[in-house]
């Protein structure tokens, strides 16, 4: 009898002691969720193309994931980069002696990434996303049969972290475009890349959500107006499937593989994916004319919420609040005013910020949308003519805008009038500043470059060409403020 206490005794021991150490690890707080971009470096004739655009749902509920990744393997590529970052590291000694320049000495930082890509043509376009191939001074692409190619950078859109590469090859097998519009929560897709290095990795979930903001763009870079309606899903996705497809059980592209959460950088359940309609946009975009011609309402927006709906007596939480309104904006002809609420882009509802960005980011400058405007009790339909960021229409090539810019500044000649007031006889002044190189090293519009390399400076041509063409990797500006106080900026190109 006493041994068989003694039995019992040890086996509720047994489970009580596991059972103790469980609830002692589970009982710490875990830190919040953050998001990450899926790949980081380490120390870091268009128009004539033929795509092959759809728009089935693919809404049948179907298991047998087989067919859908047959369709997709053979048209994800693994890209691979090397990055040559250059510093130039002033010497104050040399330039005090020898003048701005002297003395100064390159360093070099190595570094290498990788990621995947999608074909969209059989003549060898590939998107990818932007942060995988940024700042690459190589890029390299496997396709599913092990060959590579060398690739170059057709375009790039830092705004929705969309990028386009091309390499010398035909007959390949470009990939479906599906309607991202018309996939719902609850279907199944997969995800298509090479987490890991790991060539045609395929794995399953749902779709998550939609039109989801992380505000992970616009915290990776500073310098641009970010536009993020994701879809989520829980398929695994993990560092290497950024620029992967995410594909519906028929096997068509509904967006680009992006970002995961997660605690670790590793898969968690959570990941992140650029809508393919947005997508088809931004490459078709920079394809024909090498950057994207992005319109704007010209509105300020606010996410209607309980607190403003009671704050500006709304009369529910539909749509988004317009809080300003730009001069001179489409929206301003329009007479859309400070106050209303925009519920519909056209027959689409709009509820959430992100809705509105995705919706608006799909069109040009120039492009007419009707909104549906609750003002006060009414609805009223507002036509609105789309600009860029110009305050015009027009549709401008990237190589008519380069012809004036470089590393993200527009330039233009001083005047008659500029010169003799400032005493010079040369430079050109800086008149506006997107992302770039000159913007992060703290130059602003107004400033006057004058020499670069102790050269002077006398047109705008001879300044981007240099900074484009210049094979000393080692850049010296001397810069003048429109009061005319001199400055001095090094960097590598």
């Amino acid at each position: 009898m006493n041994k068989n206490w003694k039995i019992i005794g040890l086996g509720m021991l047994g489970g009580i002691i596991p059972l103790a150490i469980f609830l002692g690890l589970n009982s710490y707080d875990k830190p919040d969720q953050k998001y990450v971009m899926q790949d980081t470096f380490p120390n870091a004739a268009a128009s004539k193309t033929n795509f092959n655009f759809t728009s089935n749902s693919g809404s049948n509920v179907n298991m047998d994931f087989t067919i859908a990744s047959a369709k997709t393997v053979h048209s994800v590529v693994h890209v691979t980069t090397k990055v040559v970052r250059t510093m130039v590291q002033r010497d104050p000694f040399f330039e005090f002696f020898y003048g701005p320049g002297a003395g100064g000495r390159e360093r070099k930082q190595y570094g290498q990434g990788s990621g995947s890509g999608v074909i969209v043509s059989s003549d060898g376009y590939i998107v990818t996303n932007n942060h995988v191939i940024e700042d690459a001074n190589e890029i390299e692409v496997t396709l599913n049969d092990n060959s590579t190619y060398s690739a170059k950078i057709i375009g790039t859109d830092p705004s929705t972290d969309i990028a386009i590469l091309k390499i010398d090859a035909n007959d390949l097998l470009p990939i479906e475009f599906g309607n991202s519009d018309d996939i719902q929560v609850g279907e199944w897709v997969l995800a298509v890349g090479n987490p890991f290095n790991l060539t045609s990795t395929v794995t399953a979930g749902i779709v998550s959500a939609k039109a989801r903001n992380i505000n992970i763009i616009g915290s990776r870079n500073r310098d641009v107006v970010p536009i993020e309606s994701f879809i989520q899903t829980d398929a695994a996705v993990n560092p290497g499937n950024s620029g992967g497809a995410l594909v519906n059980v028929e096997g068509e592209l509904i967006g680009i593989n992006t970002a995961i959460a997660s605690q670790t950088g590793s898969y968690a359940g959570y990941a992140f994916a650029v809508p393919s309609k947005l997508v088809r946009k931004v490459m078709t975009d920079l394809i024909d004319f090498g950057i994207v011609q992005r319109g704007f309402l010209g509105v300020q927006i606010a996410e209607v919420n309980q607190k403003l709906v009671d704050e500006k007596n709304l009369l529910n939480t539909r749509g988004i609040y317009v809080a300003g309104v730009n001069e001179g904006s489409g929206a301003e002809k329009a007479k859309i005013k400070e106050g209303d609420v925009i519920l519909k882009v056209g027959s689409k509802d709009v509820n959430t910020p992100a809705q509105l960005q995705e919706e608006i980011g799909k069109r040009r400058p120039g492009d007419v949308v009707s909104l549906t405007i609750r003002r006060g009790k009414d609805e009223i339909i507002r036509e609105v003519v789309l600009k860029n960021l110009e305050g015009n229409t027009e549709l401008r090539s990237k190589e008519e805008i380069e012809r004036f810019s470089a590393l993200g500044a527009t330039f233009e000649e001083l005047s008659k009038d500029e010169k003799k007031e400032l005493s010079i006889d040369h430079g050109v002044k800086i008149t506006s500043l997107n992302a770039g190189k000159l913007k992060a090293l703290g130059l602003t519009e107004g400033m006057i470059v004058t020499k670069i390399n102790n050269d002077k400076v006398y047109s705008v041509e001879q300044l981007t060409s240099f900074l484009k063409n210049s094979k000393n990797r080692g850049v010296l500006l001397e810069v003048m403020t429109s009061s005319g106080k001199k400055d001095y900026i090094g960097f590598g190109l």
